[in-house]
């Protein structure tokens, strides 16, 4: 039998509570890599809005688009919630959206669905990054007509557990990771809104609503000028 001292055993005690704490800084949630900004701080939906589409948006004076936002925050903002450290949303409002545009750039999301799920991740404020329960897989340019819409691999984990998109928006081109695994690659998104127009420079990123309950978390971004 081993018979350890007092002081051995505060300082086995100590070094395990150490090498704790370092597995769980390296393995932190919403906690973004070097270089990155947290689109989601774990905590509240700071940052994020209820969902005014684009071409209603364009269309507003600054007074009209205020008082939408704010009907559109009171009735869909509360089917977003935040749950250790997790965006829990139940699947009855509508999508959620930016506060802030953006352009050229770099997103990592951690997303989960249920069974049947369907929803999807709005690049400029257009449609889509598919996610959904389906053979064809995640990751596809959905709403794509002229160029490819499926993903080149299905790289989706079982339903239930997580999955992390990395996507690269240069221009109106789109290089999509899923698990690690290429999906799309460097691929223009059409404009959804207005067919045959240039995608906009700028829009919203959005986490789709399509009546499905999801969850979120490890949302980060780097605007980017060069690839």
């Amino acid at each position: 039998m081993i018979v350890m001292t007092r002081g051995a055993l505060l300082a086995l005690l100590a070094a395990v509570l150490l090498g704790n704490a370092g597995t769980a800084i390296e393995n932190s949630d919403n906690v973004p890599p070097k270089g990155f900004t947290a689109l989601f701080n774990g905590k509240d939906l700071s940052g994020w809005q209820g969902l005014i589409e684009l071409p209603r948006r364009d269309k507003m004076s600054a007074d009209e688009r205020k008082k939408a936002q704010k009907a559109a925050n009171d009735k869909f903002l509360p089917h977003w919630t935040v749950k250790d450290g997790v965006i829990h949303y139940d699947g009855k409002g509508q999508s959620l959206q930016t506060v802030k545009d953006y352009g050229d750039f770099e997103l990592y999301c951690d997303w989960k669905i249920e069974a049947r799920g369907d929803s999807g991740i709005y690049l400029r404020g257009n449609p889509q990054v598919q996610i959904w329960d389906n053979p064809v897989g995640s990751g596809g340019l959905f709403n794509n007509q002229k160029f490819p819409s499926k993903p080149l691999v299905v790289a989706d984990r079982p339903v239930g557990e997580w999955n992390t998109f990395h996507i690269i928006m240069k221009g109106d081109k789109a290089t999509i990771f899923l698990n690690g695994k290429k999906v799309v690659d460097n691929t223009p998104l059409e404009n959804y809104w207005q067919r045959g127009k240039p995608l906009p420079e700028k829009g919203p990123i959005e986490l789709q609503h399509h009546g499905d309950r999801l969850w979120f978390k490890n949302i980060y971004i780097k605007d980017i000028k060069e690839l």
